[in-house]
């Protein structure tokens, strides 16, 4: 189980409790999650005692028909949730001295509500490293997520062509995009806000769809993902939608070499620095370097963007188990952008992407 490893951390480190303030790693240890929005939903995890997760009334039962099989404490809306959080860690333990926070995900309201409960207790050690250490590498069911998400979103790019006609604007492309997703295949969350970016607009890589219309002869950029049971998906793609310029053309076809050389070249043992360089070098060699503004990719699983960054100057080692992005771009202001991306599985064969969308320059028919 993975509240094991946190459980073996905290002994480890000399540390008495874990609180655990993330929803998203509050699901990867417990199997539940959901939105607390202005109320209390923590996990809070002990070196020698039994967990508790703690939640609102509201998803009190919610969380106890989930695959957590801990206790679960509730709290109403009329009651102090950081004296009952209090009263149910001196019930368990009386070791509370030394404490392990998420220092990436835990406001100042919540750490001065909690240190006025236990103002004697040290609150400097933070977990956000060895959650994102653990969360690197996924396990064969996390990967069967992954890989359902990328079928959707497969499924969405082919549901955003078949959207592109001549006046629409990139904002209904994006309403058929989602709406189709849960007509057809139930998805009720996209990992991120869908873009749709039609000519100039595509060289801003995250301006995001707005009322621009789509016109013949030009390329559009769709950068879509979706949430499958908790995992995300996270793709690229650009097409023509007319008859591209043999500029369009030569800048599509450049990226696409990129990213396909970056994806046949990821092996296990190179740094993330050293596999940002095969695209990297591709683009800059054929005049387009100062156009490639970020880095090859990131991480990806419980949440769309994770670690590692797969970034010039970032020397972590590559392994098998890890998942993320393979997405260069060429983005000309003005003119036009090209982004391709793949997220995948590094295996010891090579990456495995999760998405499957071909990525020959597709021109699509003009329609009225």
């Amino acid at each position: 189980m993975n509240l094991d490893k946190l459980q073996n951390w905290l002994q480890e480190n000399g540390m008495d409790v874990a609180y655990v303030s993330s929803p998203t790693t509050i699901n990867y240890f417990t199997g539940f999650i959901t939105d607390p929005e202005e109320r209390i939903f923590k996990l809070f995890a002990f070196k020698d005692a039994e967990p508790f997760l703690f939640c609102p009334a509201l998803n009190y039962e919610e969380a106890k028909a989930s695959a957590w099989d801990g206790d679960v404490i509730g709290y109403l809306d009329s009651e102090d949730p950081w004296s009952k959080i209090a009263e149910e860690i001196k019930k368990r333990t009386k070791d509370y001295q030394n404490w392990a926070i998420e220092k990436n995900g835990l406001t100042v309201a919540h750490y001065q509500a909690l240190h006025a409960q236990f103002p004697d207790s040290d609150f400097s050690k933070d977990l956000s490293d060895f959650i994102a250490h653990i969360r690197l590498f996924k396990t064969e069911s996390e990967l069967v997520k992954l890989r359902k998400a990328g079928e959707e979103a497969d499924f969405a790019f082919q549901i955003g062509f078949e959207a592109l006609r001549n006046g629409v604007t990139e904002r209904a492309v994006v309403s058929q995009i989602e709406y189709q997703l849960k007509l057809q295949k139930g998805v009720m969350q996209t990992s991120f806000d869908t873009i749709v970016q039609a000519g100039p607009n595509a060289a801003n890589p995250h301006q995001g769809p707005s009322m621009n219309t789509v016109k013949p002869n030009e390329l559009v950029l769709f950068d879509l993902g979706t949430m499958h049971e908790g995992y995300a998906s996270d793709s690229s793609r650009t097409v023509a939608y007319g008859e591209p310029t043999d500029k369009m053309r030569e800048i599509y076809e450049v990226n696409r070499t990129a990213q396909q050389a970056a994806i046949d070249a990821a092996k296990p043992g190179m740094t993330a620095s050293e596999l940002d360089g095969v695209a990297r070098k591709i683009i800059t060699d054929a005049g387009y370097g100062e156009y490639f503004i970020h880095r090859l990719g990131h991480g990806i699983g419980m949440e769309v963007h994770e670690f590692p960054s797969i970034a010039n100057g970032n020397d972590v080692v590559l392994e098998e188990g890890m998942c993320f992005s393979i997405e260069p771009g060429i983005y000309i202001p003005g003119f036009a952008g090209v982004r391709i991306e793949d997220c995948g599985v590094l295996t010891k064969e090579g990456f495995k992407p999760f998405t499957h969308t071909s990525k020959e320059l597709k021109v699509l028919p003009v329609k009225e």
